[in-house]
């Protein structure tokens, strides 16, 4: 059960910053369970194993952008806020060494591949069927009997869409409710 809960909290910490997938020094080292200074200070201590790909420092710009995201109303006071990518995040581990530490690096390895998974088996889904899609558009003009099965294959391709792009469903209101 401890997996599953630490699987959701970690995919809900990942954030997309300059184009990349990365997790916050607040998240980590809540998730590590270590005062964020504490981490900082071992990364500061180490800045040769954390280039630029690894990990950056938000400006303040970027640090009051996520402060409207993140819940914690306490990141837009940072004087700094260190960003680490996947590679970043897995450097982690030859810097903070406890067993918790390790334990939680190893599930967000693990969170980062399956979301890669998701993310290129999407991709390669609805490339598939845009080709799909334009055969079926290309022989619809053939014969009229192809365009009643045409119909048929457009009306399970947008089933299809619909299954991968969900409409979004209002939010239940919060709170006692007076019926």
């Amino acid at each position: 059960m401890e997996n599953i809960i630490i699987k959701e909290t970690i995919e809900r910490k990942i954030y997309l910053i300059r184009g990349q997938k990365v997790m916050l020094d607040r998240d980590l080292s809540e998730l590590y369970n270590v005062e964020t200074r504490a981490l900082n200070q071992a990364v500061r201590r180490n800045m040769e194993r954390f280039p630029d790909d690894f990990m950056f420092s938000l400006t303040r710009a970027e640090i009051m952008n996520l402060s409207q995201i993140v819940i914690s109303s306490t990141i837009k006071h940072a004087p700094s806020v260190f960003a680490f990518t996947r590679r970043g995040v897995s450097m982690l581990s030859s810097v903070l060494t406890s067993q918790r530490a390790i334990r939680v690096n190893i599930e967000i390895m693990r969170v980062f591949d399956n979301l890669e998974l998701f993310l290129a088996t999407h991709k390669e889904m609805a490339e598939k069927l845009k080709e799909l899609e334009m055969k079926v558009n290309k022989l619809s003009h053939i014969e009229s009997k192809v365009t009643t099965h045409n119909e048929v294959i457009k009306d399970i391709l947008e089933q299809i869409r619909r299954m991968i792009n969900p409409p979004v469903k209002p939010k239940n209101k919060i709170g006692f409710r007076k019926d």
